[in-house]
């Protein structure tokens, strides 16, 4: 059955009901959970989606089991679409790696032995046999787990890495309005390497028109401003707004160009319009004063 719900505008589209490709990911592993090792992927990606004016909606970091890659991957598939779907971790040799698995059996598919990862395990095992290792049945299945993929899964950047990404395409993938699974090492430098080569030229570069950025700082609490924010997200509701305690105080607009621009623009007149009365640069001395002397 195809999992395939109605589509909303997402928050960096048009106000019109549009196929806007959105991204979303699932950290796998136990040792991110436990505070063993830090989640750097998903910030990393962060940037490449903004880059490309994806916009990223979820990112889910769940343990090493059947039914949590399950029940992760399955609330992704029912999302809105199109949509990519990156998972990171849970693809070596150990016990514990049932990325590739787990998957397919959400897919109700089987595994196969791709034969370029069989090759190169193999290859592997006869390196280690040839320094003595006892390279008995055991230790070969083990090893050739990193080989068995979903039967409906493509290797991608397969040139670039000893272990590439896999692409499984649900519904006919983003080209098709459906969803396209990416299941990647979660080693930070395999991660990068292939959505490098492949995972951004082959499905991530083109597809949405860009997002434009506007930043403003300034010297006033917040919630100052709060009423110039309500007007801003009533007449250009396609931008993004974040207001972010600093010194100064910072002011981040996203969306498509022009509306961000005059959006900024507000923003601009409504400061100076404080700045320019005895009580608005009063204060603003003053905030800026209390921040200097927390920092001290």
């Amino acid at each position: 059955m195809s999992l395939r719900p109605a589509y909303s505008a997402g928050s960096l589209g048009g106000t019109d009901a549009v196929a806007v490709l959105e991204a979303s990911m699932l950290v796998i592993g136990d040792e991110i959970l436990g505070g063993f090792v830090q989640d750097t992927n998903s910030g990393w990606l962060a940037t490449q989606l903004m880059e490309t004016g994806i916009p990223f909606t979820r990112v889910s970091t769940i343990p090493d089991t059947h039914a949590d890659i399950d029940e992760g991957l399955l609330a992704e598939l029912g999302r809105s679409r199109p949509r990519l779907v990156f998972t990171s971790g849970g693809i070596g040799s150990t016990p514990d790696d049932i990325t590739f698995e787990a998957i397919a059996a959400s897919l109700g598919q089987g595994l196969r032995l791709d034969p370029l990862l069989g090759e190169r395990i193999e290859s592997a095992l006869g390196w280690a046999a040839s320094r003595g290792l006892d390279v008995d049945e055991t230790y070969r299945q083990h090893m050739l787990r990193m080989a068995r993929i979903p039967e409906g899964a493509t290797l991608m950047a397969p040139e670039v890495t000893w272990a590439p990404g896999v692409r499984i395409d649900v519904d006919g993938g983003i080209d098709a309005d459906g969803v396209t699974i990416i299941v990647l090492p979660g080693v930070p430098s395999q991660f990068r390497t292939i959505v490098t080569a492949a995972v951004r030229p082959e499905l991530m570069d083109g597809r949405n028109p860009p997002v434009h950025v506007e930043e403003i700082e300034h010297w006033f609490p917040e919630s100052v401003l709060n009423a110039c924010f309500d007007r801003l997200q009533q007449r250009w509701p396609t931008v993004k707004l974040g207001s972010y305690p600093s010194m100064p105080m910072l002011v981040r607009l996203i969306g498509p160009e022009a509306p961000c621009r005059e959006a900024a623009a507000h923003v601009r007149a409504e400061i100076e319009t404080l700045l320019a009365t005895g009580p608005g640069r009063k204060l603003a001395r003053e905030w800026k004063h209390r921040w200097a002397s927390q920092d001290g």
